[in-house]
């Protein structure tokens, strides 16, 4: 159904506003019934058998409304939701992940896929499902023989209708919970970040995990220019402290006790310092006198 008329004055959550979302989204099933394809929802997930992505928390997210997040006849139903109260919606494929296009259903030979980076592991196989990329293009194996493959480029999900229920939650509103809103729309781990905002300055302290992480080096120039559009800072400043572990001290070398117990013990005919000791000569005899 569609999303409820709301009252004169409630309020709605605008295009580019970052809120707190929650939901679940269903698509229809090839065979009949419906697929779980994201939620929010910890106890649905759960139901369904859906594993949280590694990295991330199940519960209420922050989104981006009108952003990239969800195809674009969803985000325009989020547009026009009242912050607060949950709708349920159904889209068609158009309005979801678009239709399904035959001529995206393309015909190889199995020499040409044999060729395929991802076929020469040694771990490699080939079955109806299998992901390939082809010249650059995602697609799934959909039928095959001992000489000719058939890959699927469309979407996954297309040509499906999807039903969703949503619920905007909040807005975000505080400048550090944007900040790191947009951290957990672009990258992920924003709790694990650490967020200040002082007058129009935003200093961001990188996690050990993320440092050397290659997703974050990705990540850093949309985050950059999302923070930029949100909050128009002055200035972002991104913290990544390396710290050098502290260099063991040698031991000194092990003493050992002199005869007498007082003192480290020194080897006979030399000095402490370890040169040869120079006695002083013996003073010589008188001759015994003569008979």
């Amino acid at each position: 159904m569609s999303a409820p008329s709301s009252p004169t004055g409630a309020a709605h959550a605008r295009s580019h506003e970052l809120v707190e979302l929650d939901y679940e989204l269903w698509a229809d099933a090839p065979n009949g019934g419906s697929e779980l394809i994201d939620t929010t929802r910890e106890e649905v997930a759960s139901k369904a058998g859906l594993k949280t992505p590694e990295g991330h928390t199940m519960g209420p997210r922050a989104h981006q409304i009108g952003g990239e997040y969800f195809p674009s006849g969803i985000e325009n139903a989020l547009s026009q939701a009242e912050v607060g109260k949950e709708f349920q919606r159904e889209f068609p494929p158009a309005e979801a992940f678009g239709e399904r296009d035959p001529k995206l259903i393309e015909l190889f030979s199995m020499h040409e896929i044999s060729r395929l980076p991802e076929m020469r592991r040694d771990d490699a196989e080939l079955n109806v499902g299998t992901v390939l990329t082809v010249n650059g293009r995602r697609g799934r194996v959909v039928s095959l023989t001992a000489a000719r493959v058939r890959v699927d480029f469309n979407p996954p999900l297309a040509g499906r209708k999807v039903t969703g229920t949503f619920k905007i939650l909040k807005e975000i509103r505080d400048p550090a919970d944007q900040v790191r809103g947009i951290l957990d729309i672009q990258y992920g781990r924003g709790k694990e970040f650490g967020v200040e905002v002082k007058g129009h300055h935003v200093a961001i302290t990188v996690p050990d995990r993320s440092k050397f992480d290659f997703a974050w080096m990705a990540a850093k120039p949309r985050i950059i220019e999302r923070i930029r559009s949100a909050l128009k800072p002055a200035g972002i400043r991104l913290i990544e402290e390396y710290t050098t572990p502290a260099a063991k001290e040698k031991e000194p070398a092990a003493e050992l006790p002199a005869e007498n117990g007082s003192g480290p013990a020194k080897s006979e005919g030399t000095t402490a310092h370890g040169h040869a000791a120079q006695h002083p000569p013996a003073p010589a005899k008188d001759p015994p006198p003569s008979a």
